[in-house]
């Protein structure tokens, strides 16, 4: 299971660790496999979310998450992202901005840095719609009760996590963003509309994957009720418009998977600076490490962890919340990218710990139950 879930992860990263070295010897290899370490640390927050959504549809869209999914991540958003980033910045074409990543690293590195505020107004309201939707939603299990069932009754009030995220954006565009010396100083309005544009991404792609899935799971009770009528002799089978609204159910939620994948990269991107200016190795690097996450992500839902640490998803959407967070202070400051991981990790190593002393304590009230059980039957 491991094997077949992680080869091409272990073939890719085998194939690219020679490929670096050929290329750019012992120091690029180096730099690769850090890059790569960097990038699972990062994300791994990610994988816990990706596998909550991926766990609704097919094997068939697994393999397109997979692959399709994997160029994307790799092509798309670490090697094509930064140089679309230089070109609108700078106002140069997308070869010229090829030209420059590869001719002149640090001018290159240097206009990627100054949209960074940009980036992580769009990434971090993005990814703050994700955490608050969450945290004020209702849920069959909680982890800190005493902080999530008054949220959760907070949640009913509509439009209360659209409201929170734009006060959010407000008051960074106003304070953070005024006085940004290292990024070209004042960027209230290009933070302001960076914003509200992963606002308004969120809300379309999340709200239409939401339609879709809605829709689906109505099909699907109405197959249901038909092969009923059917089994008594009446009734005809809708079967074939509840494929076609599983296809566009799944495909919506790939898109909003690799939406929410694009947003956990930006930090990754933006930290790789800190370790090499050349985009090459930055792909493969970061691009080794997202093919572990896209593989973890699989694991996790065909290994049904989600449903046996019940508390894991709320760890990764804690330290999506703090992510959040963090990418918009980084519009100001600078946080070194140990410090991002490791939140992440301890938040999801805490919940994962908790899930495990609550699997224990499940398990000793059942055992305490039979035992009883079998002493008043034996009575």
């Amino acid at each position: 299971m491991l094997l077949r879930t992680f080869g091409w992860s272990f073939g890719i990263t085998a194939a690219g660790l020679a490929l670096a070295g050929v290329l750019w010897g012992a120091e690029g290899l180096a730099i690769v496999a850090i890059l790569s370490v960097l990038e699972i640390s990062l994300s791994f927050d990610n994988a816990v979310i990706n596998a909550g959504i991926l766990r609704k549809m097919n094997a068939y869209w697994q393999k397109i998450f997979l692959t399709i999914g994997v160029l994307i991540a790799v092509f798309g958003m670490r090697l094509v992202f930064p140089v679309v980033i230089v070109a609108i910045t700078a106002k140069l074409s997308p070869w010229e901005a090829v030209q420059l990543a590869i001719n002149d690293k640090e001018q290159y590195e240097s206009l990627v840095t100054s949209a960074h505020p940009a980036i992580a107004a769009f990434g971090g309201i993005f990814l703050l719609m994700i955490f608050l939707d969450f945290i004020f939603e209702e849920r069959e299990h909680q982890w800190l009760s005493w902080l999530e069932k008054p949220l959760a009754k907070l949640g009913k009030l509509d439009m209360l996590s659209v409201v929170i995220a734009l006060t959010a954006l407000l008051v960074t565009s106003m304070t953070l963003a005024t006085d940004v010396a290292h990024h070209g100083g004042d960027k209230s309005a290009t933070v302001l509309l960076s914003g509200v544009a992963g606002l308004i991404t969120y809300l379309v792609v999340g709200g239409i994957s939401s339609y879709f899935e809605d829709r689906l799971e109505e099909g699907e009770d109405e197959a249901d009720e038909t092969v009923a009528e059917i089994a008594k002799g009446g009734g005809t089978s809708p079967g074939a418009s509840a494929v076609g609204l599983a296809g566009k159910a799944a495909f919506f939620m790939f898109l909003y998977l690799e939406v929410i994948d694009a947003s956990f990269s930006f930090d990754g991107v933006i930290g790789a600076f800190a370790i090499t200016n050349d985009i090459f190795e930055m792909a493969l690097g970061l691009g080794i490490g997202a093919m572990y996450i896209r593989s973890l992500t699989v694991y996790l839902v065909r290994q049904g962890t989600l449903d046996d640490y019940v508390y894991l998803e709320h760890g990764a959407h804690y330290a999506i919340g703090a992510l959040a967070g963090i990418l918009l202070v980084t519009i100001k400051f600078e946080i070194n990218e140990v410090i991002t991981g490791l939140v992440g990790v301890v938040l999801i190593g805490a919940s994962y710990w908790s899930s495990v002393v609550r699997n224990r304590r499940e398990g000793e009230s059942s055992g305490q139950s039979n035992d009883k059980a079998e002493v008043t039957s034996g009575v």
